[in-house]
């Protein structure tokens, strides 16, 4: 009769909204699509555009998720863009920490984390909060430069929420790893220009926005080199709908397909 009358209560309350267990995050709802990097000639770039959707509704517009963590390195997020916030937020108070407690008020003499470590860092976050069955809802791409012994080599990494982690010369998040990646892995080249890397990743992020219901040309690349790294200001692509596939109806149907 005790544990009749206990579960009647607890029915209750659960109806009535007084009982508040621990939530997880099932599934994201603020959410951003792909993040594009290469390697080029002097350095790495990422690109993405600055869309995040509200489920299908595209809400926020401005919405940046290309971010410097220290002054050698950046991270691009598609997924749920609280998470990725919180993220950057992680890796921004672990830079800070390690200016604090550095033994130089130098910045020129500060032994700042490469990309390569941000990245196996990152690994063990997502991996920790996975086995915790409350992931981190993000696909990450890093990059930076890499520490090997006395020489620095550009370093472009991927890690997913659940901790797969791979390196390539060239990265694609979301709806990207099916329509961008193969036209960047036709087109890429190790001795890349700059100018032909922003207009490859430029070409691609168009074709997104051709045929990626959550993707927006509003758009931010950002570079690393060995001079630093640079995050642009949101622009705009020229766009085109004079494609005979956009023109023509569909089906052979006359108008909007109303009644």
């Amino acid at each position: 009769m005790l544990s009749c009358a206990a579960t009647s209560e607890t029915s209750a309350l659960a109806s009535s909204g007084q009982v508040h267990g621990t939530q997880r995050t099932t599934q994201p709802i603020v959410t951003g699509t792909s993040v594009l990097g290469i390697k080029y000639k002097d350095g790495v770039m990422l690109a993405a555009d600055t869309l995040c959707s509200y489920g299908s509704m595209a809400k926020y517009k401005d919405a940046r998720r290309l971010v410097a963590v220290n002054p050698v390195t950046l991270i691009g997020g598609g997924g749920d863009y609280s998470d990725f916030q919180a993220i950057t937020d992680l890796l921004q108070r672990n830079a800070l920490e390690d200016k604090c407690l550095s033994d130089t008020l130098y910045s020129e003499e500060l032994s700042t984390e490469c990309a390569k470590e941000i990245w196996n860092y990152l690994r063990s976050v997502m991996y920790n909060r996975r086995n915790k069955m409350n992931p981190l809802w993000n696909d990450i791409v890093v990059a930076g430069f890499a520490n090997d012994g006395s020489t620095r080599t550009p370093f472009l990494g991927f890690v997913d929420k659940i901790g797969t982690t791979y390196e390539d010369t060239v990265i694609a998040t979301g709806f990207g790893s099916y329509l961008a990646l193969p036209i960047m892995r036709e087109k890429y080249r190790e001795d890349l220009e700059e100018g032909e890397a922003r207009a490859l990743l430029e070409d691609c992020l168009r074709v997104l926005f051709y045929r990626d219901c959550r993707a927006l040309n509003r758009i931010q690349i950002a570079k690393v080199t060995a001079d630093g790294l640079l995050i642009s200001d949101p622009y705009e692509l020229d766009t085109s709908w004079n494609s005979a596939s956009f023109v023509t109806p569909k089906g052979g149907i006359d108008g909007d397909g109303g009644w």
